[in-house]
């Protein structure tokens, strides 16, 4: 099955984006004290997942439970140096038809021997691990962060807009228009989770062109699947609006669990793997 690369520490669909930031603290001395160490702590996470996306290479395979309003859908995910490959073992609960095991199927094998479809592929996934880095990039400054809670390894910050972030794109100024939540491991320095919610409608060429809703909401779950490498284990993103007239918006729930290292250093062999599990 042919799907895009949700490896790295986000995904979501090219019109969104993700964020993070404060609370109010009671005292000036004591609220700048709290921001400046909020901020660091976000800052050093930050530079920990950006460290990993460029140097942790291991690959993994792994169940992926996908969920939208067109499909539910239960895939074997295998990673490869040449790109995932993606089985369908389940549809809506239940085991493929034989008409459905025939396409799906079909699509891998056109995965498997069409070159042009797997350049592609790797071009859409470069350029949604690009737009991940740059949000990461531009996270510490994009909002105001404040501690609010400590427990064992865990750090939780809110965050909520900054009025003097300016941002450079439309995925910025999604990103920039959230607030919510995250947590860090400190330990290793990671995001474990983000959660926020679109706090005005963003608008496209002044709402000419349509625009986000308000009130769309986003949460990413990260767990240690090895030790010291860390994978995106929850997505779900419900955000709506309109474009050039039409509909538009993600709604999709993902949950990915039993991840094992990937033997496949090849296409070929993660088919040879994935098309032996029933």
């Amino acid at each position: 099955m042919i799907r895009t690369n949700t490896r790295k520490w986000l995904h979501l669909p090219s019109l969104l984006a993700l964020p993070l930031l404060a609370l109010s603290i009671a005292h000036a001395d004591g609220r700048n004290f709290q921001t400046k160490d909020a901020k660091a702590i976000v800052a050093a996470a930050c530079a920990t997942e950006l460290d990993a996306d460029h140097n942790d290479h291991s690959a993994y395979e792994y169940r992926d439970h996908d969920v939208t309003p067109d499909h539910d859908t239960l895939f074997l995910t295998i990673e490869t140096p040449e790109g995932n490959l993606h089985r369908k073992l389940e549809d809506h609960g239940k085991p493929l038809t034989p008409e459905q095991r025939a396409a799906d199927d079909a699509a891998n094998q056109k995965l498997l021997h069409d070159l042009n479809l797997q350049k592609k592929l790797r071009r859409d996934s470069s350029h949604d691990d690009n737009q991940a880095e740059e949000l990461l990039k531009i996270l510490p400054e994009a909002f105001l962060w404040t501690i609010t809670k400590e427990e064992g390894d865990l750090i939780t910050l809110d965050f909520k807009r900054n009025p003097n972030f300016q941002p450079a794109n439309m995925e910025a100024r999604v990103f920039g228009s959230m607030e919510g939540q995250i947590v860090v491991a400190k330990g290793d320095d990671r995001i474990r989770t983000i959660k926020g919610r679109m706090m005005e409608d963003v608008k496209i060429m002044g709402g000419m062109l349509g625009g986000l809703h308000k009130g769309g909401t986003f949460q990413v779950e990260r767990r240690e699947v090895a030790p010291h490498h860390w994978q995106v284990t929850e997505l779900h993103v419900h955000i709506g609006g309109k474009v050039f007239f039409a509909t538009i918006g993600s709604q999709e729930d993902e949950w990915k669990t039993d991840f094992r290292p990937s033997r496949a250093q090849t296409l070929q062999q993660a088919w040879d793997i994935a098309s032996k599990v029933p």
